[in-house]
């Protein structure tokens, strides 16, 4: 007789098959995504909902399964502060695992996203007995502290320009063949976002590097028709902050 598997178990399953794309997750067998998918809750966002704000207690830390979720501060005077812009496949807030403070930043969806809670206490009391599951926490969060280093790296370029090629920079060398393609893999409004500024000055910023022909636009992917020379204007516009 054939059983049909029940609502809960499907959930479940599609979660897990989420989590193996999650590089938090990678190496774990089957049935430790399984333990794991069978008490967290996928959460669909709504294009500019609020996932939780600064000091809202922790529930736990999140995957996303689909979408692009915007984790930022808001300083005194307003201004808001891209931390990262968290796509599928990417884990985020574990840090609240080690501590009853809160979330210490807000998160909100850039577009229509869905993501992945994995609740603090269920997930604890398997790294109590999961000893290298704990590890590969620590490691993750590494990799967290080496995306925040580079953001107060990058950050320190105060122009958007600056920072647009500094982007393009890293994903096209300055030896490489022109013209190559660099695919946003993310909407120009997320682009800009991550890059913390708006859309209208992204769309100025990349108009003017069209004018000049260092690239070209074609839908969500940039064309670097001369990556020397991308490069080169980098480094002078370095020179002058």
């Amino acid at each position: 007789m054939r059983v049909t598997p029940s609502v809960a178990q499907l959930r479940a399953t599609a979660i897990a098959a989420s989590f193996r794309s999650c590089q938090l997750f990678i190496g774990l067998p089957a049935s430790d995504l399984e333990a794991i998918a069978e008490f967290s809750v996928l959460k669909p966002l709504a294009k500019g909902a609020y996932l939780f704000r600064e000091r809202d207690p922790a529930e736990g830390f999140y995957v996303v399964q689909r979408g692009a979720v915007n984790v930022h501060r808001v300083s005194q005077a307003g201004k808001e502060q891209v931390i990262h812009v968290f796509r599928p496949g990417e884990s985020f807030a574990e840090v609240t695992l080690a501590t009853d403070t809160g979330y210490p930043a807000d998160a909100r969806a850039l577009e229509t996203s869905s993501v992945i809670l994995v609740p603090k206490a269920p997930f604890l009391a398997l790294l109590g007995r999961r000893p290298d599951l704990a590890l590969r926490m620590l490691a993750s969060m590494s990799q967290h502290l080496r995306v925040l280093v580079g953001l107060v790296e990058d950050m320190a370029l105060k122009d958007v320009e600056t920072r647009l090629l500094n982007w393009l920079g890293k994903r096209c060398p300055a030896d490489a063949r022109s013209p190559r393609d660099v695919p946003l893999g993310m909407t120009k409004r997320t682009l800009a976002a991550e890059l913390g500024t708006s859309s209208e000055t992204l769309s100025r910023t990349l108009a003017r590097l069209r004018d000049e022909r260092l690239l070209a636009v074609k839908g969500n992917t940039l064309r670097v028709l001369d990556a020397a020379g991308l490069h080169a204007r980098f480094r002078r516009l370095l020179g002058e902050q």
